[in-house]
């Protein structure tokens, strides 16, 4: 009851936020983006906006499982409700055929469609605003070069209050901070284009920053790591290298994870294979490094003191059952000292996604195993067959405490009950 209170007073507080917007707009006006010149849609300019395209990972979201590119449809979980992905394509009537290039750049860069409607921080205008006026019209010039399909977009399907879009006015004062991105004089011209990519189509943070109470996250946070909404993955922090930091990683490996999808440092799987996937591999080598400069850049934001190994934490009991259950399901392909045989075998030992704070993907993992995506240069990855069918959930609490405390690693115990609560998500 008092978390509704306070989620209702919240609420209260955007909404009076909202209302000191609208008065300092114009009635039922929003600021127009700035016009631009006609866009020419050449080959070498659709080809362009199919590359930014692949950068910003658009085909992920707005094309539904076995459905036409780019056509929308697909459902959108989220903690209010379902939001139903629209229709890109360019169908006159049920798409984007009649947005001009000034109408895709103001929502790209304003989060406001072509009839004033504000959109829901789902789609990544707070990351695109950060799109140049040149590339947000390379892409609108692609768009309109795929075939158009007519197919009507859904309705949301929202909780009250929050299908009440006037309380968005008070989330973008919050959380929206609208601009282009600007170089820093101070770095190289890799690191900035790093930068470009990451912050801005790439939207990294919408993963790699934790999301609170109202879908907002703090600019002061940005990529320190968090759970991610309705997927219950968990998105490790970019700036700790206790986490996913990649401060003493060498720039190759960051390059192939981001690239291949599997290096001799670690291996992607879940949401980051789908990005590897859909978007990462389509990159430019040149463009690929330039986000490894960046990203091995990032300070780090470690404060609390080194960690050390959590073994004595265990009962000798869990311990030797995680241990018989690791020599018999695991040491086949990652070592009997967990070494692994990369990068087609990721090691276990001194691995950071092993004995990160939170043990969610580790046992997932476990739970429903997962392959690396089938990249261009990687396009017959490994993987790691489900164990849920043949584990209990002691026994996968067991092995995944005993991967996380064993060969010194400094992770801490699992819980048969932490174990559960992820198995009971797995689809019947």
């Amino acid at each position: 009851m008092r978390r509704a209170l306070r989620l209702l007073l919240a609420l209260g507080v955007l909404a009076l936020l909202g209302v000191g917007v609208l008065m300092w707009l114009h009635p039922g006006a929003l600021p127009e983006g700035p016009k631009g010149p006609a866009v020419s849609a050449t080959t070498q300019i659709i080809t362009q906006g199919e590359y930014l395209a692949r950068a910003g990972d658009c085909v992920a979201c707005h094309t539904e499982a076995n459905g036409k590119a780019f056509a929308g449809g697909r459902a959108m979980p989220t903690p209010f409700g379902a939001l139903y992905v629209p229709n890109i394509t360019p169908d006159d009537e049920t798409g984007i055929g009649k947005w001009t290039a000034d109408d895709f750049y103001r929502m790209m860069h304003t989060g406001v469609s072509k009839d004033g409607t504000l959109l829901y921080p789902a789609m990544p205008f707070a990351s695109y605003t950060k799109v140049t006026r040149t590339d947000s019209d390379a892409i609108y010039a692609y768009l309109m070069s795929v075939p158009p399909v007519k197919q009507r977009n859904r309705p949301h399907e929202l909780k009250f209050p929050f299908n009440n879009r006037d309380l968005l006015l008070g989330w973008r004062t919050l959380y929206f901070k609208e601009g282009e991105f600007v170089p820093d004089p101070r770095q190289t011209g890799e690191w900035n284009r790093g930068a470009y990519l990451v912050q801005g189509l790439g939207h990294c943070a919408m993963c790699h920053t934790a999301i609170n109470a109202l879908g907002g996250s703090s600019e002061s946070k940005a990529f320190e790591g968090g759970m991610i909404p309705n997927q219950n993955w968990y998105a490790p922090s970019l700036t700790s290298n206790r986490e996913a930091g990649l401060g003493n990683w060498d720039i190759k490996d960051i390059v192939d994870l981001l690239q291949v999808g599997v290096s001799h440092r670690g291996t992607t799987y879940g949401p980051m294979a789908e990005v590897v996937y859909n978007s990462l591999q389509y990159l430019s080598d040149e463009d690929v490094k330039a986000m490894a400069v960046y990203l091995k850049a990032l300070p780090q934001r470690d404060s609390e003191p080194p960690p050390t190994s959590q073994a004595r934490l265990v009962s000798p009991g869990v311990m030797e059952m995680g241990r018989k259950v690791y020599a018999t399901q695991c040491a086949m392909c990652h070592g009997d000292e967990g070494k692994g045989h990369t990068p087609a075998y990721p090691p276990l030992a001194g691995n950071q996604s092993i004995t990160m704070a939170s043990p969610v993907n580790s046992i997932r993992m476990v739970l429903n195993g997962g392959y690396a995506p089938g990249t261009k240069k990687n396009p017959r990855p490994h993987g790691m067959p489900p164990f849920s069918h043949i584990l209990s959930d002691e026994e996968v609490a067991a092995v995944v405490t005993y991967i996380r405390v064993a060969w010194d690693n400094s992770g801490t115990p699992v819980t048969p009950a932490q174990a559960n609560e992820l198995r009971r998500l797995l689809p019947e």
